[in-house]
């Protein structure tokens, strides 16, 4: 912040001819590299046969390993490689405190299920909402100092989490009050995945040559999963294994997110806007929502698709609560989580070749039926290897919707709004993530009761999944906008 202040006290016309002169001079350096990087594409593509185009091969032969690797290398700028290595360790902050966050409000803090529901909930609706505002915020700032911004934040978010039972801690929980205090610190780290997603996304698109951005994006929803499956075993490593507690893992996370900070700050350089318009405004930002929000057939989707994600965050909120108490007190509950990643890394490509015909509702439909599926299996017998078996199920719906998702919304905005549609998809997840936490703990306090029956509780969580498919059903048929319906059923 101290350097932005000196730089605005900084003779106006000595500034602006400093600036245009590196920017000239950067400028050069890059057109240089970038006209290099493109003669080195264009030889590949003339000497495979490839026909001109954003992306469109025809008539071509396959490229051989090293002609792939080559594009691939020459393809991408630095700044990709390093914002994507940081998204990695934001991942494993991320998932590893989210793994243990329940327990730790849960038993180690003494809140009741609907507290514990509700702070996880808010918590994740912050974390899902902000990716609208944080991408302005990134557009205007730029990538490297959002970064280095969200990974500051996240580090005293994480560790203050960590540090909520500590004696220094004491007077400001008495002062406050436990409810308010964990709530407060909650909304720290939140802050953080909000700014860290946009940036790394618009990086890979900025810092992408054409024909390798597809692969890009797979690489960088690739990483994504790799830190979601690394970061629950970490927690368990860390809590478990090395018997350093959950308090700990909330630590190790502010240190993962910190040193990520110095990797940012040391090397990441902002990749080149190539002509495309700034935001004007946060204020710009917020007004957007209501463009949206007279769309009344999106909204409809959009609360439909909630329906999915509170019964899919039910793994990070009632899952690890429920297994703790009424199947195993010891439960590695953090280990567990790790499966939905590894079953979407493992899965992808395959159920994406699977799903290549069907139009896009349908499959979409299709995800939300089988994670709806996944949740009877604890409401019949309740164990450690059936939640396993419902997490894959789980997994193995959402890798069928997600794809779809994005590219659903992506047909059916209307022109020139892609990209303020594609912003509110992230919306969802959000509001999704609040309703389970809600849900969750109500259920876990009202079949908790004494002469009830526990594992009933997930026959309504799966009635929850079954609604939405219904609802899903009845919007593909009577609701859907029609202009729309040709491009996404082809999808």
């Amino acid at each position: 912040m101290g350097i932005w202040i000196q730089a605005a006290r900084l003779d106006a016309a000595k500034l602006t001819s400093l600036t245009h002169a590196l920017d000239a001079g950067a400028a050069k350096i890059r057109n240089r590299i970038r006209e290099r990087s493109r003669a080195a594409s264009a030889t590949i593509a003339a000497g495979r046969g490839l026909v001109s185009g954003p992306g469109r091969l025809a008539g071509r032969k396959r490229l051989g390993f090293a002609q792939r690797f080559e594009e691939i290398r020459t393809g991408f700028e630095p700044a990709f490689w390093v914002a994507n290595f940081t998204e990695i360790f934001e991942r494993i902050a991320y998932y590893g405190t989210t793994a243990v966050l329940a327990i730790y409000l849960s038993e180690q803090l003494h809140f009741s299920d609907e507290l514990t529901g509700w702070l996880v909930g808010t918590f994740g609706l912050v974390v899902y909402f902000l990716p609208i505002l944080g991408g302005t915020l990134a557009d205007r700032f730029g990538f490297r100092r959002a970064l280095m911004f969200a990974y500051l934040i996240m580090t005293v978010g994480y560790f203050l989490l960590g540090s909520l039972a500590a004696p220094w801690m004491e007077s400001v929980r008495h002062a406050m009050g436990d409810k308010w205090l964990v709530l407060a610190i909650l909304m720290i780290p939140a802050m953080g995945p909000g700014v860290v997603k946009p940036c790394v996304a618009g990086t890979t698109a900025r810092a992408s040559n054409e024909n390798v951005r597809s692969i890009g994006y797979s690489i960088y929803y690739t990483l994504v999963n790799v830190g979601g499956a690394l970061g629950p075993i970490i927690a368990f490593l860390v809590r478990k294994q090395l018997g350093l507690g959950i308090a700990n893992v909330f630590r190790v996370a502010a240190l993962s997110v910190f040193l990520m900070f110095w990797v940012t700050l040391f090397f990441f350089r902002e990749p080149e806007r190539s002509g495309e318009q700034q935001v004007a405004s946060v204020g710009a930002a917020l007004t957007n929502i209501f463009v949206v929000l007279r769309n009344f057939r999106f909204l409809m989707f959009l609360a439909i698709f909630s329906g999915f994600f509170a019964i899919f965050w039910q793994q990070y909120i009632s899952v690890p609560i429920f297994l703790r108490r009424y199947v195993d007190p010891n439960a590695n509950f953090d280990l567990l989580l790790s499966v939905d990643s590894i079953v979407v890394i493992s899965s992808q490509i395959l159920i994406a070749f699977l799903t290549r015909k069907l139009p896009a509702f349908v499959t979409m439909t299709l995800g939300f039926l089988v994670t709806s599926v996944g949740w009877i299996f604890p409401a019949l017998h309740p164990s450690m290897p059936v939640f396993v078996l419902t997490l894959v199920f789980v997994a193995i719906g959402e890798v069928t919707q997600v794809s779809r998702y994005y590219d659903y919304i992506s047909r059916i905005a209307p022109p020139g709004q892609q990209g303020l549609y594609m912003g509110y998809a992230f919306l969802p997840i959000g509001v999704g993530y609040f309703i389970a936490g809600w849900l969750g703990g109500h259920l876990l306090h009202y079949f908790g009761q004494p002469g009830r029956n526990p594992q009933q509780m997930w026959w309504a969580i799966a009635s929850v999944g079954f609604l939405s498919t219904i609802l899903m059903v009845i919007y593909d048929k009577f609701v859907k906008p029609t202009s729309a319906a040709p491009s996404a059923q082809q999808a």
